[in-house]
């Protein structure tokens, strides 16, 4: 690794941990702005005041915002001891553990349970439905585009690009219960909702939701496919490559969509960030306890710290899959490693 890479890196690093922190600040004063009361809420809409105001101190409410906000930041990311000997230090207790650091992200107003612990029970299912979802739309979209892109201007690059328009502009929750009442309602063939139990079970109930978000997702991939494709198959280097006489396959899948790829890899990148961190509606749709459905709950319920831990999920996994897409780039397309 030369010394122009390392520095590159270290400045990609910086910049993605400014934008986490970013984002985390702006979520922690924004929960504090919101005009209600968690000590309230945890407390019970029928508890004395005097009660109310014992749990607002226990959470550190009655303090100075700026006082909140410093305490916050000294416990998000800090040192602490091995987790073994954090079990029984309870000012560890909520910590996660990254090796010599400690995340912090506090206690859940609701549950009365570790941030940390509830969200690494609930990141192993959105990020399983992350990337069915991711790998269905860009096999099923990619895929389609690349036929209708062959065969363009026939009939079936009129059907596909009408299917892909009509699965654009219909919203994921219309294609979700569409797809709950015909799959799961009707020909019972599929779970209707939930996360099922074992590994069959569970791999039966990941099929809706990942047919609702893959289908959706495809339309996108679809058209973006096929616009590249087709001005790619008209230029030089294609022909070049026809005339050299190489098979069909080659000059397609290597020559064309390889360079096609290129842009549809940010999209992917993006699309991924977003399924990780939570894909709100759908988990909701088919009660996938997932992190977006964490989410939901939590500003419903003025959960603050919970609010705050799935915001930073899904900071890390946009700030992370576009780190991703940067060294996808590097390898679909050599120029780039010199920029």
């Amino acid at each position: 690794m030369n010394v122009e890479t390392l520095r590159l890196l270290l400045r990609r690093l910086a910049w993605s941990l400014g934008v986490v922190f970013a984002v985390t600040t702006a979520t922690f004063f924004l929960n504090r702005a919101i005009p209600s009361d968690p000590a309230r809420m945890v407390a019970g809409p029928q508890a004395r005041p005097a009660d109310v105001a014992r749990i607002r101190e226990q959470l550190g409410l009655d303090r100075p915002l700026s006082v909140q906000y410093a305490i916050f930041l000294s416990r998000l990311v800090h040192a602490g001891p091995s987790s073994f000997d954090a079990r029984k230090d309870g000012a560890h207790a909520t910590c996660g553990h990254l090796g010599p650091l400690h995340l912090d992200l506090g206690r859940s107003y609701q549950q009365r349970r570790p941030v940390v612990a509830i969200l690494k029970e609930r990141l192993p299912y959105t990020a399983v439905l992350a990337l069915a979802a991711t790998a269905l739309s860009v096999l099923l979209g990619v895929g389609s585009g690349l036929v209708a892109a062959l065969r363009r201007n026939s009939w079936i690059d009129a059907l596909t690009v009408g299917a892909a328009l009509v699965g654009i502009s219909a919203p994921t929750f219309i294609l979700g219960v569409t797809l709950q009442f015909v799959l799961a309602y009707q020909l019972g063939i599929l779970p209707l909702n939930g996360a099922g139990d074992g590994l069959v079970d569970e791999a039966r109930h990941l099929v809706l939701p990942t047919l609702t978000l893959g289908i959706f997702g495809a339309a996108f991939y679809t058209r973006m496919a096929r616009a590249e494709l087709v001005e790619l198959l008209q230029q030089d280097f294609i022909r070049t490559a026809r005339a050299k006489g190489l098979p069909p396959w080659r000059v397609v899948l290597v020559h064309a969509l390889r360079n096609a790829l290129v842009p549809i890899v940010t999209v992917i990148g993006l699309d991924l960030g977003g399924l990780l961190g939570g894909a709100v509606i759908t988990e909701q749709i088919f009660s996938w306890p997932g992190v977006g459905m964490l989410a939901v709950r939590a500003m419903r319920d003025r959960d603050g710290p919970v609010i705050i831990g799935t915001v930073l999920v899904g900071a890390v996994a946009i700030v992370a899959a576009n780190a991703v897409v940067d060294f996808a780039y590097a390898l679909l397309d050599p120029r780039i490693r010199h920029h």
